[in-house]
């Protein structure tokens, strides 16, 4: 066990931001899968927070995954004052960070994602890693590892159905295929400016430019990619007339994540 101070983190406010999918709220904090290991986050008030792991997998590891290196006042900071719709969101979702994740979970992941709802996704995603990942024992019972492109990439497409992934279930599969042959080497792409890591991702069937900007932001950490989805869309209309502002591109992802997590809760009404 691991206890640090930490100023800006909402666990719970993560949990429900819809950027990951295997992250679990508990009633002092959240538990998640993720990197292939298993952690469990207290929130224990007056911004100290305990972690199940040693200080030295925090330091390594988790304070990475939780881009807590990061100020995010920054963000805040460039956000215009006349924007009142911006501001109320900011400090609604104060706490709110863009995580760390792996690139191919997060493929896989905004693939099965097309027209499902968060819990949908979230049951989908943990089937998929029950019948392809490997077990992990932890505190809370058995959990699984999220499935790598070798694994995936030998399923038949029948088990990716039954895992509930319906017509994305041959997506799901083009994907694995295209990064364990190395015709799409994630690593490699990493190194690709926006557009070029966009365009290569794009070149799995399936995925569209809202899932390859999911990829690049949860996945690569590009915080100019734009994920823009209904809700998105719904915000764009009402309050930026369909344009999202030229003075907010540099940050694009770490705001939306404000408007998007802002919109959902119903203090926001779509007219």
């Amino acid at each position: 066990m691991y206890e640090t101070k930490i100023l800006q983190l909402d666990l719970k406010g993560i949990a429900q931001s819809g950027q990951c999918f295997r992250m679990w709220e508990t009633p002092d904090g959240v538990q998640l899968v993720a990197k292939g290991k298993f952690l469990q986050v207290w929130d224990l008030g007056q911004d100290m927070f305990r972690f199940s792991c040693s200080q030295e997998e925090y330091e390594t590891l988790w304070k990475e995954y939780f881009d807590l290196n990061t100020d995010y006042s920054q963000y805040q900071a460039c956000i215009l004052k006349k924007d009142r719709f911006l501001q109320q969101a900011a400090a609604y979702g104060q706490g709110l960070r863009i995580l760390h994740q792996d690139p191919f979970e997060m493929l896989i992941s905004f693939i099965i994602s097309q027209r499902k709802s968060i819990p949908a996704i979230r049951t989908a995603v943990e089937e998929l890693c029950k019948t392809f990942g490997q077990p992990i024992d932890t505190p809370q019972g058995q959990l699984w590892t999220f499935p790598t492109a070798d694994q995936l990439a030998g399923a038949r497409i029948e088990q990716l159905k039954e895992c509930g992934l319906g017509y994305r279930a041959g997506y799901v599969l083009d994907a694995a295929t295209k990064v364990a042959t190395g015709e799409l080497d994630l690593e490699q792409i990493a190194n690709c400016k926006d557009e070029v890591l966009l365009q290569r991702l794009q070149t799995v069937s399936g995925v569209g430019i809202k899932v390859a900007s999911c990829t690049a932001l949860f996945g690569y950490h590009r915080l100019q990619a734009l994920p823009v989805d209904v809700w998105m869309q719904r915000v764009l209309e009402q309050e930026y007339g369909g344009t999202w502002p030229r003075s907010y591109k540099k940050y694009a992802g770490v705001l939306q994540q404000y408007m998007f997590y802002y919109a959902r809760s119903g203090n926001w009404k779509f007219r």
